[in-house]
């Protein structure tokens, strides 16, 4: 009988894995390869509690903040540890450090490697030694990984053009996809009659929070029927994050409704007739693809990922990023429109999900780039690929 294959998926957290990946894992599992997760444990470990079939080991060297080089280090080696150990015939990495550590420690140990570049962040949004620093090593690392899989054309080419990885190993994916069976069209239950604009996202400065809140002053000073709904948590682990006497002082001048974290945001978007991100730039923002899935118009930012998800005047608006001004406008537009407009919109953008984002089409995407490697790299070729000049990466 012949060994199932073995797959390991590699992230900064497990409420990573939790909120983005529970339906590949489950997809490569009922295909017949052995999954094992590497991620730190936190409260969303409970992911397998709803996921058979899947193992998980700990990181213990991973912080997500820490810029120490000594850290990243110790995580080089505890990954080529876990490595070392589990012999997995291939492995997906997400986020930064797991990109570039994790791809470095699969190249020591001669095991194909994906990256996933899921977006930007913090790093590359803000100019400085740690942006040059981050493309340096993401350059040095991607000349090792089979593929390199983004999650919209603009990072694509950005990072093809600034010759970070090789066109040849860049794919394009849309995102991570939308469950169109638990994210559907349902009629929105009438808030006090109010027109409700819902942010859902973690409370950073990078995903537009501040600006949501100066557009919702401007159109609180016109409009008394109006309300601004607030879904997400203070991601202090995040450089972006925002204080939370900000948020304190939000509430208290009853400019937004906060609703705290929450496992389940349909019911919130059921309760929106429109969704708003505007965000600095995104891989492809999940919550506005779940959005569109509900039949909710979306108004988010002309920016990298977002504006993949808007057809304007179609099935939403795009503003510039950081321009509380224009957001408020676009805001104040779909105000006005009737109420057979907004259906209209909203109409667009379920279907814009069922043709574009249904998450069986990532979910074929990946299990095709999967087996490509697998199917097309010989193992004694790859150890000689691989292990070409890195002899002393592999010192203690």
């Amino acid at each position: 009988m012949r060994k199932r294959k073995k797959i390991a998926f590699v992230a900064n957290s497990t409420w990573n894995i939790y909120n983005f990946r529970l339906v590949l894992l489950k997809a490569f599992i009922k295909q017949g390869f052995e999954v094992v997760v590497i991620a730190p444990i936190d409260e969303y470990i409970t992911y397998l509690n709803y996921t058979s079939g899947i193992r998980h080991i700990p990181i213990q060297r991973l912080s997500r903040k820490s810029t120490n080089p000594i850290k990243d280090i110790f995580l080089f080696r505890e990954l080529r540890r876990i490595y070392k150990k589990e012999n997995p015939d291939l492995i997906i990495h997400y986020t930064i450090k797991p990109n570039i550590f994790g791809n470095l420690a699969a190249k020591v140990c001669m095991i194909p490697s994906v990256c996933v570049v899921t977006g930007l962040g913090y790093s590359f949004l803000k100019d400085g030694w740690i942006k040059k620093i981050t493309i340096a090593l993401y350059r040095f690392s991607f000349k090792y990984s089979n593929k390199v899989v983004f999650e919209n054309k603009d990072d694509t080419q950005l990072f093809i053009d600034s010759k970070i990885a090789a066109a040849e190993k860049c794919i394009a994916v849309k995102g991570c996809g939308v469950n169109l069976n638990r994210f559907r069209p349902l009629p929105k239950q009438k808030y006090k009659d109010s027109i409700v604009f819902t942010f859902i996202g973690r409370l950073l400065y990078d995903k537009g929070i501040v600006e949501f809140v100066e557009a919702a002053k401007i159109l609180k000073e016109k409009f008394s029927n109006v309300a601004f709904h607030v879904v997400g948590d203070i991601d202090v682990e995040n450089p972006s994050f925002i204080p939370k006497t900000h948020l304190l002082n939000w509430i208290d001048d009853k400019i937004i409704r906060y609703f705290g974290v929450t496992e389940d945001i349909r019911r919130f978007i059921k309760n929106s007739d429109c969704i708003v991100l505007p965000s600095y730039r995104e891989g492809m923002p999940r919550v506005v693809l779940e959005g569109m899935a509900m039949g909710r118009p979306i108004i988010t930012t002309d920016t990298p990922g977002c504006r993949e998800t808007v057809e304007v005047g179609v099935n939403g608006y795009l503003t510039p990023i950081k321009n509380v001004k224009d957001l408020a406008a676009r805001m104040e537009e779909f105000y006005h429109l009737n109420e057979y407009r907004k259906l209209a919109m909203g109409e667009k953008s379920y279907k814009r999900a069922v043709n574009e984002f249904d998450e069986k089409y990532i979910v074929k995407d990946y299990i095709n780039i999967v087996n490509s490697i697998l199917n097309s790299t010989p193992f004694d070729i790859l150890k000689k690929n691989l292990s070409m000049n890195l002899n002393y990466i592999e010192s203690e």
